[in-house]
């Protein structure tokens, strides 16, 4: 009986292991893609480089490249 246990376990975690990576790869392509999209503009925050547009789910998100820390932060509630 411990056996069938420790199989399923092993099973279990093989599979963990296996969608883990699968997202990881998947994040690593967005960000790849997220690079690469941006484009250099005049009139961008200091301390910028570029910025991109994108749509996803109705709404607009507009994110912006910077080469360090900008010197305010957006708030979050």
């Amino acid at each position: 009986m411990e056996t069938v246990l420790t199989e399923w376990r092993s099973l279990i975690v093989r599979w963990l292991h296996v969608i883990a990576g699968i997202g990881w790869i998947g994040s690593s392509f967005y960000f790849i893609h997220l690079d690469l999209s941006l484009k250099a503009r005049t009139g961008l925050p200091r301390a910028s480089r570029a910025d991109a547009w994108q749509v996803h789910g109705g709404g607009f998100y507009h994110m912006v490249k910077y080469l360090v820390a900008p010197a305010r932060h957006a708030r979050t509630s």
